[in-house]
């Protein structure tokens, strides 16, 4: 088939993709269709973990019409048994010719099984096909599965001249309430959000989603070494709540977890939560995106500890003046050779703000 075609397609099983971001977690955002004599059969979006998978909702519309047809999915269909039966069963029942896919499944589960299957069953298979805009659908997805930890995402609004509050913590608002209201969507599609006591005894912010179900909310997680939380802090009124702490010196502990906060201990380095180990930990209950919203210390630690894999930085029009505090309190150089490249995504307005999106390049 010609590329273009095959390129538009697998466009419009992408942008079908999209629909499902932040609702199918911990699975990936996949999108299908079928297409027959250049005319669109069917279409499927994954919507929520367990439901029918994305290939089987674009086979079913399709019905009989499959036979001969072929399926673009954005990411390989499974072979295996989990939550809903293998999708390459259905698919070689359906009589489908040819399967193209963008990119391979990265669970150890599938990852090659599935294409393999097809082929053994006389399907033509095409990988490869609008890979890289696929896989930034599930960016924490593939993390997961290659690195064993989530894809870390840093949200930061900051002033023109690089700070994020003033001396005295003060920080509302910096950003336009359009550029606030961008947050949401981000706040959305993560597993959880980090943050560090500091802001949370400081700022006592609720770190929510708006108009989204208690126990739709993504995990607020908190580090927290001493559990030195504020007990009427509003964030400890909400469900999801997560303290991650090393030590109970004021013994909180019982009274936390009588709140329902769920509890994680987590080992100390240099006399704080270790957070490599606090991102592996998040890893294991299967969280894929993390985004961070703190203030300098947390973030200077993360971004020191090569954790951070993008910036999200919304960056106003105003000068907070030398004395505010800056984006990162570490790491500190004393060579150019040691700094940190980003790579830059995406700018946009929103207001009167700009929103740049920079992944950090690590050697």
């Amino acid at each position: 088939m010609n590329q273009d075609f095959q390129t538009e397609f697998m466009a419009l099983a992408i942008g079908l993709a999209k629909q499902g971001l932040g609702k199918t977690k911990p699975n990936p955002s996949v999108g299908a269709v079928v297409i027959k004599n250049g005319m669109v059969l069917g279409k499927g979006v994954h919507m929520k973990a367990g439901q029918e998978h994305a290939e089987v909702l674009a086979l079913n519309e399709a019905g009989p019409d499959a036979k001969g047809a072929t399926l673009y999915v954005t990411l390989e269909p499974c072979a295996h048994h989990g939550k809903t039966p293998p999708c390459v069963d259905l698919i070689i029942s359906s009589g489908i010719k040819r399967v193209v896919v963008a990119s391979l499944d990265p669970n150890t589960q599938v990852n090659g099984k599935g294409l393999d299957v097809l082929r053994k069953n006389g399907i033509e298979v095409v990988e490869g096909v609008l890979q890289l805009q696929a896989e930034e659908l599930n960016t924490g997805f593939f993390s997961r599965m290659t690195k064993n930890l989530p894809y870390i995402r840093s949200k930061i609004a900051s002033s023109i001249d690089g700070r994020t509050s003033l001396a005295n913590g003060d920080s509302k608002w910096i950003t336009s309430e359009a550029a606030r209201n961008d947050v949401q969507q981000w706040r959305a599609r993560s597993c959880a959000i980090l943050t560090g006591v500091g802001t949370i005894n400081q700022d006592n912010p609720l770190l929510n989603v708006r108009n989204l179900a208690e126990n739709d909310q993504p995990f607020r997680v908190i580090a927290d070494t001493n559990l030195s939380i504020d007990l009427k802090s509003q964030i400890l009124k909400q469900k999801n709540i997560m303290l991650a702490y090393s030590n109970d010196p004021n013994s909180k502990a019982k009274h936390l977890e009588s709140k329902g906060v769920r509890l994680v201990n987590i080992a100390s380095k240099d006399n704080k939560v270790d957070l490599l180990l606090l991102m592996k930990r998040l890893a294991t209950f299967e969280f894929n995106e993390v985004l961070v919203e703190s203030g300098p210390t947390l973030n200077g630690q993360l971004l020191e500890l090569g954790l951070i894999d993008e910036l999200v930085i919304y960056q106003a029009p105003i000068i907070m003046g030398g004395n505010a505090n800056p984006l990162f309190h570490n790491p500190i150089f004393e060579s150019m050779e040691h700094r940190i490249t980003l790579k830059q995504k995406d700018i946009r307005q929103f207001g009167d703000d700009l929103r740049l999106i920079m992944q950090v390049n690590k050697s």
